[in-house]
């Protein structure tokens, strides 16, 4: 897959519209139609999208997503998708709907056929909307597929939802609608190395901060390290029982793991969230806490 930063000319293709953040089943669905037309029809796939969301231009925040860019990109790849652009929404911010199709899509793609969610707006004021898009399909010669709601149970599959989940703390129900499982790549990194002072050494990750950020607390997880998934145990706090910085941190005991990985990068798979992180009044009440912990993961 070609990552492009900018507009450039590549005529015929079959796009999938959306920002797309967390690649979701919902939006799984929609990105694999694009694929599905551009292979049927011997032609090449794009995902249009942005760099940052759009809330960034409007107001001046920094949302909280379910995926780094690079985690991004990579399931995006994983699709078969040719073409990933990621334009800089202030560049097109102020187009009509009419200006954003006519001026963007077609001018540079000719698109011959158009993906987008059942609830897509786009251009200025939301000017556009899937039924535009239906509308002008035979003026500008493109085929338009809306995806309709995918659902997990009675619920529409959405990115709001996940990051409702994953906030507060049912992983499972986010992890269902995601279509994966959501978690944290990293390089291990040196921490006080208290874990092992009482004999639960651990492996320890920067969250990231553009994450959607999980409650305090403590977690069943898979790591992943050289394509090896072992079973683990996560605290991710601020260590109240051992620690008064406030400084928060992940931490992982990997369980039947005993090797030195320090530098090196694995990737923790968030399963369940076991009990919310407490202060206990001694560590060897934590130690026997730890214990159960790992007891019911095994």
């Amino acid at each position: 897959m070609q990552v492009l930063n900018e507009l450039i000319k590549i005529p015929e293709l079959s796009i999938a519209l959306g920002f797309f953040d967390g690649i979701h089943k919902g939006h799984q669905a929609v990105i694999k139609n694009a694929v599905n037309f551009a292979n049927q029809n011997n032609t090449k796939s794009a995902v249009i999208t942005f760099k940052d969301h759009p809330c960034c231009f409007f107001y001046g925040t920094k949302p909280k997503y379910l995926l780094t860019r690079e985690e991004k990109h990579a399931k995006i790849a994983a699709l078969g998708i040719d073409y990933l652009f990621e334009i800089d929404f202030e560049s097109i911010s102020g187009l009509k709907a009419d200006e954003y199709l006519k001026d963007v899509l077609v001018k540079y793609f000719t698109p011959k056929a158009i993906t987008t969610g059942w609830n897509h707006n786009f251009g200025y004021k939301q000017s556009g909307n899937v039924k535009f898009l239906a509308q002008n399909a035979e003026k500008y010669d493109y085929k338009y597929f809306e995806i309709s709601p995918q659902k997990e149970g009675l619920k529409n599959i959405s990115s709001t939802a996940i990051r409702d989940y994953l906030f507060d703390g049912l992983i499972e129900d986010a992890n269902k609608m995601l279509g994966y499982k959501f978690s944290i790549k990293g390089e291990v990194v040196e921490g006080q190395k208290l874990g092992r002072k009482i004999g639960f050494r651990t492996a320890n990750l920067i969250y990231p901060d553009e994450l959607v950020d999980l409650p305090f607390g403590v977690y069943s997880v898979e790591v992943n390290h050289n394509n090896k998934i072992y079973k683990g145990i996560t605290n991710f706090g601020i260590r109240p029982t051992v620690s008064d910085n406030n400084i928060r941190s992940l931490e992982t005991h990997i369980l039947d793991f005993d090797k030195d990985i320090y530098g090196e990068n694995i990737e923790v798979s968030f399963i369940k969230m076991l009990r919310a992180e407490r202060k206990f009044n001694s560590i060897d009440e934590l130690t026997k806490q730890i214990n159960k912990d790992i007891k019911e993961i095994v």
